[in-house]
């Protein structure tokens, strides 16, 4: 059965709202809503296809766009894959050309409209930044807190709590106090025994290689409305994140790093090689600055992650 390419779009409005429509009730997976776009024909460049469908669809002329995710999806009449782009300019005043309602949502608010299967990962894609901070260990808790308001004011939406030489108890604290912190401003992923994750319900968390090895074949360990994640290293480990059902990954490490001085570094075409089968967004983590964000983009991956060069020094 041959693959249908589709070219589909996250429109994002000036003050952050993401566009979708809802599918005529007599196509495939009609009512429900779906990402704007339509199949690229033979031989024509996916944004030249994603431009064509939205033109003719919504009334808008693309501007500005970047790809942003990848997926392949196997229905039981049909198999897909959706080239997604992020499209932030535009002209004209989006309409349903085609009769279609239209909805301008809060990309928080994504997961309580009903789509397509395929379209899992790219809810996840249109709610997460392009940067992922992990905080360095050797901090106290209050240098912590301190250096995420840093970072909270210098538009970092996505934390990972990590302080690995603090005790339980100490971590457990500052969480709560990070959790306060980052309350409507940005997503806090935590670190730790996965029991502790029903005490952190509005946490995300992040499982270890070790911890993703170990639940491998066990199902998602955490409720479908809290963020999973998870760090990786290879395809077996990308596999069993799929099969967990993670909404993101790390990969790493993509270039030599001080901090793993003995890990082999990826490189960008083994990256690349990686994503290409993976459904997920994936931050490239391992040497990576916001400098790097063009090349993880070019890779297929959501972002870049980092310790260092997203933790902002005190003035």
């Amino acid at each position: 059965m041959k693959r249908i390419h589709v070219a589909a779009a996250v429109i994002r409005s000036a003050d952050g709202l993401v566009l979708i429509a809802k599918r005529p009730l007599d196509k495939h997976q009609g009512g429900l809503w779906e990402f704007p776009g339509g199949k690229v024909e033979e031989g024509e460049a996916v944004e030249a296809a994603l431009a064509r469908e939205l033109l003719e669809e919504l009334g808008i002329g693309v501007t500005a766009a970047r790809p942003l995710i990848q997926v392949r999806h196997d229905y039981p009449d049909k198999q897909v894959l959706l080239d997604v782009w992020e499209v932030t300019a535009f002209s004209g005043e989006p309409h349903g050309a085609e009769g279609q309602p239209l909805a301008w949502v809060a990309p928080a608010q994504l997961p309580d409209y009903a789509f397509p299967a395929a379209n899992r990962p790219i809810i996840a894609a249109a709610r997460l930044p392009d940067r992922y901070l992990i905080t360095p260990d050797g901090n106290s808790p209050q240098q912590l807190l301190n250096g995420l308001a840093r970072a909270l004011d210098a538009s970092i939406r996505l934390f990972q709590l990590r302080a690995p030489s603090l005790s339980r108890a100490d971590y457990r604290a500052l969480a709560a106090d990070a959790l306060a912190m980052c309350a409507g401003r940005a997503q806090l992923m935590l670190k730790g025994p996965l029991d502790w994750a029903a005490d952190f319900p509005a946490a995300g968390w992040h499982l270890t290689a070790g911890q993703l090895r170990q639940h491998a074949g066990q199902g998602r360990p955490v409720p479908a409305e809290q963020w999973l994640a998870a760090s990786c290293h290879d395809a077996e480990e990308l596999a069993i994140a799929t099969e967990l059902g993670v909404d993101f990954v790390t990969l790493s490490p993509v270039l030599p790093t001080p901090t793993h001085p003995g890990a082999r570094p990826l490189g960008w075409s083994r990256v690349a090689e990686l994503l290409q089968g993976f459904n997920q967004p994936a931050f490239m983590l391992g040497g990576m600055t916001s400098v790097h964000l063009p090349d993880a983009r070019q890779a297929g991956a959501q972002g870049v992650a980092a310790i260092r060069a997203l933790w902002p020094e005190p003035a």
